[in-house]
């Protein structure tokens, strides 16, 4: 009775944390220099639309971006597809459930921009929308969050690591059929390798091997997750010229205010 107890609780724990075993410690998750990175950085057009052709023909099967509206695909900083491109987008590629349709029963009909991404379409895949920022790829040291401060929270880097570190050795536990994953926190997760070499051929003739594929799906779920990044760091450059110029003004002013009485012949 005790072992059943336990066999299911280790199973519940499987399913609420991803598939991933508690053993172990936090996976290896490495740096690597993205167009978005740093105060000046911004996301390359480029690569988002690569990495939503790779969300549409892979990741979409399971997963989904409840919280990502369609029309914002043609945003400028994301992947700035025209209006057309959209509604075609849209109307080929996704189906959402209408619950209006069939005489108020509810039917699935062509998604339009306005709709939004679907959800998962497996209980066990989590929502996409925002997983960049929902994990943490560095950490520490000692619990300073130093490396953050430094690297930045890494959740993009998390996902690039999480794709391409796969060793191809698998083990069942609790019937549940687990990966070797080295940037996996406890290094087994339930998924199996979503990417491999030439999994998705691009019409620009783009390099295709697992490393660029992992680099244009996790910038794409980085805008996903903060598709105002571009506008962000433009009014953070603006604001901080700004302070600097009030500053100047303070400091001369300052010095206008107090010349007469520092200067004064007593």
């Amino acid at each position: 009775m005790f072992k059943r107890f336990t066999i299911a609780l280790t199973f519940a724990s499987l399913l609420a944390t991803g598939g991933a075993q508690a053993a172990g410690g936090e996976g290896y998750v490495k740096d690597h220099a993205f167009s978005f990175e740093g105060p000046f950085g911004s996301y390359d057009q480029d690569q988002l639309r690569r990495g939503l052709k790779i969300y549409t023909e892979v990741c979409s099967s399971c997963h989904g971006m409840k919280f990502v509206p369609i029309r914002s695909l043609g945003d400028e900083g994301g992947p700035h597809l025209s209006k057309e491109e959209v509604r075609v987008y849209a109307s080929d590629y996704i189906e959402v459930w209408d619950q209006n349709l069939n005489e108020g029963e509810g039917d699935y009909r062509a998604a339009v921009p306005a709709d939004h991404f679907p959800k998962s379409g497996n209980a066990n895949a989590p929502d996409l929308s925002l997983m960049a920022k929902a994990r943490a790829g560095f950490h520490g040291p000692a619990g300073t969050g130093i490396n953050q401060l430094v690297k930045g929270m890494g959740g993009s880097e998390y996902i690039l690591s999480l794709l391409t570190s796969y060793t191809g050795e698998e083990k069942t536990s609790a019937g549940v059929t687990l990966y070797e994953n080295t940037a996996y926190p406890g290094g087994w997760i339930s998924m199996g390798a979503p990417l491999e070499d030439e999994y998705v051929e691009f019409e620009d003739g783009y390099p295709n091997d697992l490393q660029h594929l992992a680099e244009d799906i996790s910038a794409f779920l980085m805008w996903t997750a903060e598709p105002k990044l571009n506008d962000r760091k433009r009014a953070g450059a603006v604001g901080v010229l700004i302070l600097g110029f009030l500053t100047l003004l303070l400091y001369f002013a300052n010095k206008a205010l107090w010349r007469p009485i520092k200067y004064r012949k007593d």
